[in-house]
């Protein structure tokens, strides 16, 4: 397991897929802001490429985020998007409706960001996000990322375009105390 402050990145467990699929998922609005394509019900049971892990996959490694103390769910996170050749990836992550407002976001970019660059040897790492998920963009700065640009109106969400905002980290910009 990596290990931040407050939260740990583990192997994704069979009974985290339906509080995962239940809490984040099936809710339609969440699901819409933070995926590429629009919302579909998947049928319980179902082999849900965002839940169920594929471990021969190379180029995306899923965990589940639990709370150190305890062990409870609290989200899910992703390295995606791996490019050997480059050196990089992007980081996605979702905190359950419950564990949202805690902190615990800038904890999981951390801990991303040392399985990507201490783990993995990247050079960058990258984070595409809507503009107005404050939480995203306060945790990722926090961490070092810097805003790179805006893709106007690149984002169809619930009817609408919206701006997505890119931000990059390189491995020597980055420090592992994200408070030093």
């Amino acid at each position: 397991m990596l290990r931040g402050d407050r939260i740990g990145l583990r192997a994704r467990h069979e009974d985290d897929i339906p509080i995962l699929r239940a809490e984040l998922y099936d809710d339609v609005v969440n699901a819409s802001r933070s995926e590429a394509g629009p919302w579909r019900p998947i049928t319980p049971g179902a082999k849900d490429p965002r839940l169920v892990v594929d471990d021969s996959q190379d180029k995306s490694v899923p965990f589940s985020v639990v709370e150190l103390e305890g062990g409870t769910l609290v989200g899910t996170a992703t390295l995606w998007g791996i490019d050997t050749h480059n050196r990089a990836a992007h980081i996605g992550l979702g905190l359950l409706p419950s564990s949202r407002g805690k902190g615990y976001g800038t904890d999981v970019v951390a801990a991303l960001c040392h399985y990507g660059f201490i783990v993995r040897g990247l050079h960058r790492l990258q984070i595409e996000t809507l503009a107005d998920n404050t939480a995203m963009l306060r945790s990722a700065e926090r961490n070092g990322f810097v805003r790179e640009g805006v893709l106007r109106a690149s984002g169809w969400v619930m009817g609408e375009f919206l701006d997505e905002v890119v931000l990059g980290l390189l491995a020597e910009e980055w420090k592992a105390d994200p408070q030093a």
